[in-house]
């Protein structure tokens, strides 16, 4: 509680909090079919709430991990020169990445490719098209993931770049009940289309959603933010609640793109980047938390992302963009 990362991140969030109550129009102007009808204050509460149970799953996840030995991620990092030199070199290519993910697709009429395809986790009423969809996740795992996975691997090991377990069955544990946990919650709270799919189309859209948003979403963030930044973020700041708070902030850059953001005015630009960061704060920080208690940037990839949400909550959107019958 005497970490200044954490109360400025405090500080931070009542902030955005009060700023949207205050400034905020009843209803925000996003593109976001799953939440129709939802007053500001409502999407408040749901963000509010999400963070929540991602303490409590920080939480669940201490307990697990409890009895393992120290993963020593940053002893995985080199110097603090290096670390230095490759973070920010790192970050710099990602914005570049960004850019080029913007005007490329714009040259072709598409959404811009950010981590998340158009439509992901809240709909959308302009759905991609399969040439979309199939150039957003190629561009992402090329540019996050193929590119810099070549770069590191030739200096680094598969243990220092956390590719490697250090305790097999307590990842495999971590991971069983964190997405046994996270499935029952968004199931409960969601309600997600995917189940009410017709077997024939479930069955095709489930297994095209999962490849579709490996390549593009989550193998990217994995290399990109888990394997290479996290150790050398707590090399650099020597803090846990600062590698988490920055892994979560650099999760949240990579979808400042998201089909639904809006920056025709200064007031729909600021809504924006704060909902961006509400809605992808969290769970970029708890991925960065399960990477520090276990050292492996593969646990988050099977417990929090590839099927949780993704192919739960996004079939719907594959299957309308590939137009399974």
């Amino acid at each position: 509680m005497r970490s200044r990362w954490l109360w400025a991140a405090i500080a931070g969030w009542l902030a955005a909090n009060i700023w949207t109550v205050l400034a905020a129009p009843a209803q925000l102007p996003f593109d976001w079919p799953a939440r129709a009808g939802r007053s500001t204050v409502d999407v408040l509460i749901d963000v509010n709430l999400a963070l929540l149970q991602i303490l409590l799953l920080m939480g669940v996840v201490t307990l697990l991990t409890r009895r393992r030995p120290d993963p020593r991620l940053a002893a995985r990092s080199p110097g603090r020169r290096r670390a230095l030199w490759e973070t920010f070199g790192l970050l710099g290519y990602g914005a570049l990445g960004m850019t080029g993910g913007f005007f490329l697709a714009k040259a072709a009429g598409w959404h811009p490719f950010g981590l998340h395809l158009a439509g992901t986790i809240f709909g959308t009423n302009d759905a991609p098209a399969p040439a979309e969809v199939l150039a957003w996740a190629g561009y992402n795992l090329v540019v996050y993931a193929v590119i810099p996975l070549i770069y590191f691997r030739r200096r680094y090991s598969p243990l220092a770049l956390g590719l490697k377990s250090t305790a097999p069955r307590n990842d495999l544990l971590v991971i069983v009940v964190v997405l046994a946990l996270e499935l029952a919650f968004q199931i409960y709270a969601l309600k997600p289309g995917s189940l009410g799919l017709p077997l024939h189309q479930l069955l095709p859209g489930a297994a095209l959603t999962f490849a579709l948003y490996l390549a593009g979403a989550v193998l990217p963030a994995m290399v990109f933010v888990y394997m290479i930044l996290i150790p050398r973020y707590l090399r650099l700041t020597g803090s846990a609640i600062a590698t988490v708070l920055l892994g979560g902030l650099t999760y949240a850059g990579l979808h400042f793109w998201d089909a639904w953001t809006l920056f025709s005015s200064a007031e729909t630009t600021v809504l924006s980047v704060i909902f961006v960061i509400f809605t992808y704060l969290g769970p970029g920080m708890f991925k960065s938390f399960l990477t520090l208690r276990t050292g492996n940037a593969w646990v988050h990839v099977w417990a929090y992302h590839a099927f949780a949400p993704h192919t739960l909550i996004d079939t719907p959107n594959i299957v309308g963009a590939f137009r399974l019958k």
